[in-house]
């Protein structure tokens, strides 16, 4: 698994990063846009993305459910 953590840190908070977990990208991404081009997998409606400032409505939408993968955008 490849992660970093400690990429930004203010008021407490921690991010922590992870890029694709324990898959084999030459083998999982092949997958998933198999997937995705038989409308079995529509990522595109699980992700849900928010301007950094608003990090703290993604922790919640996350919390909540509203989210299932929120992503955060800088400029």
């Amino acid at each position: 698994m490849t992660s970093s953590s400690g990429l930004i840190s203010a008021a407490g908070k921690t991010v922590i990063g992870a890029v694709e977990g324990d898959a084999i990208p030459q083998n999982f991404i092949p997958q998933l846009v198999a997937l995705y081009q038989a409308g079995a997998f529509p990522f595109d409606k699980l992700v849900k993305t928010y301007p950094f400032e608003q990090i703290e409505q993604a922790i919640a939408d996350t919390g909540s459910g509203k989210a299932v993968k929120a992503v955060l955008t800088m400029p």
